[in-house]
């Protein structure tokens, strides 16, 4: 079964950063419309991303934008990657665990 959702917090504080890295300017109250969707990603926490609250299939990737870095808690190096598609709108945060095992935990952001 296929969900979207809001954002959690600890997303919202993860993908803030990504944005911010990547310099994008998006309306001031994009996280508010913004709908997720978990990824098929053997738990490991990527997310589809909707801004606008629009689910709109068949978008295509078009590029990566920022990259952060951190220790999941069981110490395995997590990559989360953001990316856009290919008119420029928020397409995915995209989550690696380096030994591909499940998502503990977001990093602890201040």
């Amino acid at each position: 079964m296929v969900y979207s959702r809001e954002i959690t917090r600890q997303e919202s504080g993860l993908l803030n950063i990504l944005v911010e890295k990547a310099g994008m300017a998006l309306p001031i109250d994009w996280e508010s419309q913004l709908l997720v969707m978990p990824m098929k990603d053997d738990g490991m926490g990527g997310l589809l991303l909707f801004p606008n609250g629009e689910i709109i299939e068949g978008r295509e990737f078009g590029s990566q934008v920022s990259e952060y870095q951190y220790t999941d808690c069981d110490g395995v190096e997590v990559i989360v990657s953001l990316n856009i598609d290919k008119e420029g709108k928020l397409f995915e945060l995209d989550v690696w665990k380096t030994d591909f095992s499940p998502l503990r935990c977001f990093p602890e952001l201040e």
